[in-house]
């Protein structure tokens, strides 16, 4: 069995010393409710998002996520909902995780500058690994090599299983902060014991922790005309994996550009580039993750790129809350 197959059946046979973590974005803000489904209603009108993310291109058959999200905020719920879905691969097994879910994120102003929002998610995970990929011992023939079936245990090929998160963002003109926790219930991802209660065979709960500001450069009346630096700092951490992400936006009209540095558990990790564009009818953001850590001569980076666009509604939502001013990347 080659190298990079016996490292993906170890993730299987040996869940406990080799821990997956949740699909990650640089995009934050415009992965908005993946980020936390507080977000979930946030713009001015219905909005739909689309990213697509190549991380470490430097290796064979490396992960490759693609996102996807539709929400719109509704005055007749005091709040707004929203769909999600998400498909990552990674690996020479093709192991492919799929998500859909629902998302519904209550809004509340506290008082004419604060306002809160609490968002909660359900969603559909399925997971699909192609054991046939994998080759063992006994399946040499001394002649025609890699021929014979194989007597080794093989797990699934397929697994399904619900999911929840939920989150909370607080906000105001200059200032917001957010908090979201996903995989509220820790659902059991194995392959090979799908019925386990082992912790080591579960999903880790997600936490996230992100805030960050607007300074605000110029003085027009409209303040998504004005130039702004926007420095943000977001949090994260999954049973044993912690991750740090540090950087700041800059923003004048049609134009944002961003700069962050992410530290993970170990060691410094990238710093990623951003830059984006607003038309008229839409926004289209790229983003280049270099990487600084002893690995990257082998990972090179990684690619993403993001879409979205706003759907003006006929009939105007009354504004019973105010939205939210914070970076699109």
């Amino acid at each position: 069995m080659n190298l990079r197959l016996m490292v993906h059946l170890s993730f299987f046979l040996f869940p406990a010393s080799v821990m997956g973590q949740d699909p990650q974005f640089s995009q934050f803000y415009a992965n908005p409710i993946y980020t936390n489904p507080a977000f979930t209603g946030a713009a001015t009108n219905a909005r739909v998002t689309v990213s697509a993310r190549s991380q470490y291109i430097g290796l064979n058959k490396n992960y490759r996520t693609g996102a996807a999200s539709f929400d719109m905020n509704i005055a007749e719920l005091n709040g707004g909902i929203g769909l999600i879905a998400l498909t990552d691969m990674a690996g020479d097994g093709n192991l492919t995780s799929t998500i859909v879910g629902g998302v519904y994120a209550y809004h509340l102003s506290l008082n004419r500058y604060i306002s809160l929002r609490a968002g909660i998610e359900a969603n559909y995970h399925q997971r699909v690994y192609d054991f046939s990929q994998f080759r063992f011992g006994d399946q040499i023939d001394d002649r025609y090599g890699f021929t014979k079936p194989t007597n080794e245990r093989v797990g699934q090929e397929q697994i399904g299983f619900m999911n929840f998160g939920t989150g909370m963002l607080v906000y105001s003109n200059q200032l917001y902060a957010g908090l979201a926790i996903h995989n509220l219930t820790e659902p059991n991802q194995s392959f090979y014991n799908p019925n386990a209660s082992n912790e080591a065979f579960k999903l880790p709960r997600r936490y996230t922790l992100h805030a960050g500001g607007n300074i605000f450069l110029s003085k027009q009346r409209n303040e998504a005309l004005r130039t702004a630096l926007s420095p943000a700092i977001l949090y994260m951490q999954q049973r044993n994996f912690n991750q740090l992400n540090i950087g700041l936006y800059y923003k004048k009209q049609s134009l944002t550009a961003g700069l962050w540095f992410r530290q993970t558990s170990n060691n410094a990790d990238a710093i990623i580039f951003l830059i984006g564009l607003k038309f008229p009818k839409f926004r289209v953001g790229y983003s280049f993750d270099a990487t600084i850590s002893n690995s990257r001569s082998a990972t090179y980076g990684s690619h993403e790129m993001s879409i979205s666009f706003e759907i003006s509604r006929k009939k105007q939502q009354k504004k019973t809350f105010k939205f939210l001013n914070c970076p699109t990347l």
